[in-house]
């Protein structure tokens, strides 16, 4: 079927970057808008960023101007590239993707809400 894999979480110190990578993978027939969301210990799932097909944008307003979302086509792939990290950015960083594909059954299936298995990002004070 379809798999989206995270991968770039760790640990890094107050003021560090990382990039996420989310690479999807399968039958896949047209990728629309793709996303990171994240979710903290005790905390709701939330949107971080998302990008559509058109290349058109949108954040949190907690990461405006230090988080950068970006995709390549050709890869399949969605980034986000995190700057100026805070403790508490540290949560599971999931990516999502609303997408066309061909099911095991061999027929046209979409699913506006794929989730990865979620990558953890770690920010030390």
């Amino acid at each position: 079927q379809v798999q989206l894999v995270e991968s770039g979480g760790g640990l890094v110190q107050a003021g560090g970057s990382l990039r996420l990578s989310c690479a999807a993978s399968g039958r896949l027939i047209s990728i629309n808008t793709m996303g990171w969301y994240r979710q903290a210990p005790g905390k709701q799932r939330e949107l971080v960023a998302t990008v559509t097909s058109g290349g058109r944008t949108n954040y949190a307003d907690s990461v405006k101007g230090r988080f950068t979302i970006s995709r390549d086509d050709a890869k399949n792939t969605v980034y986000l590239q995190m700057n100026s990290l805070k403790p508490e950015d540290t949560a599971v960083y999931y990516c999502n993707a609303d997408l066309t594909y061909i099911n095991s059954r061999d027929i046209y299936s979409h699913a506006n809400n794929y989730w990865g298995q979620g990558t953890q990002v770690t920010v030390s004070s």
